[in-house]
C-alpha cells in the first residue's frame, strides 16, 4: 500500500505561547476543527510565496502569468497585481477562500461551526454540486453560484390514539401472565 504524504509541515517551536494564542484565535475565527486545517492552509501559502521568489530572481513571464492566473482565479489576487503582492499574501488571505468562510460571508449561516455544519451536511451547492469539504477553495467564477439548499419536511401521519383495549395495561386484554392465569383472574385474587 503506498504512504500517502503529508500536506503540511510542523512548526519550528510548537510551545511557543504566543503562536499558540495566535493559532486558538484563528482557529475559533474561521471555525476550523484542528490545527492542522490551518497547517495546510500555511503550507499552501508558502508554496506560493516559495514560487514567487523563484520568479523573481529567474525573470520568467510565461511562469509569472501562469501563477498570477491562478492566483486571480482562486480570488487571492486582483488583477493588477504583481509578485510583491504575492509575497504580501497572509494565511486569512486563503481561510477567506474556503467554503465555510464564504458561505459565513455570504450571510447563509450565522457561526463558522454552523457554516461549516450546513457544507458537511449538503446544504450547500455550487451551481448543482454538492460540495461536502468545507476546506474547498472557491473560485471567484464560482462565487455567485453558491445556493442553501432548504428541505421541506413531508408531513408524517399521526399515529392513532391508543384506545383502552390496546393501551397494555392489562385491563380488558384478557392476556395471560408468567403463571398462566389471566390478568382478570389475578387482579381477582389479590383482592
Amino acid at each position: 500500500m503506498r504512504r500517502l504524504e503529508k500536506k503540511y509541515k510542523r512548526p519550528r517551536r510548537p510551545w511557543d505561547s504566543a503562536v499558540i494564542k495566535s493559532e486558538r484565535q484563528t482557529l475559533r475565527e474561521y471555525g476550523l476543527r484542528r490545527k492542522h486545517e490551518l497547517r495546510k492552509a500555511e503550507a499552501m501559502l508558502r508554496k506560493f510565496r516559495q514560487r514567487a521568489r523563484m520568479l523573481i530572481s529567474k525573470h520568467d513571464r510565461e511562469q509569472e502569468a501562469s501563477l498570477m492566473t491562478s492566483l486571480r482565479r482562486i480570488g487571492l489576487l486582483g488583477e493588477k497585481t504583481g509578485l510583491d503582492d504575492v509575497l504580501a499574501l497572509n494565511v486569512r488571505n486563503i481561510l477567506e477562500r474556503r467554503l465555510e468562510t464564504v458561505v459565513l460571508r455570504k450571510g447563509m449561516a450565522k457561526t463558522p461551526l454552523q457554516a461549516r455544519q450546513l457544507v458537511t451536511h449538503g446544504t450547500i451547492r455550487i451551481g448543482a454540486r454538492k460540495i461536502v469539504y468545507p476546506s474547498y477553495i472557491v473560485p471567484v467564477t464560482e462565487e455567485g453560484e453558491i445556493t442553501k439548499v432548504e428541505y421541506v419536511r413531508k408531513e408524517t401521519p399521526k399515529a392513532k390514539a391508543p384506545t383502552n383495549a390496546g393501551s397494555g395495561t392489562g385491563e380488558a386484554s384478557g392476556k395471560t401472565s408468567t403463571s398462566g392465569e389471566t390478568s382478570e383472574e389475578s387482579e381477582a385474587g389479590e383482592e
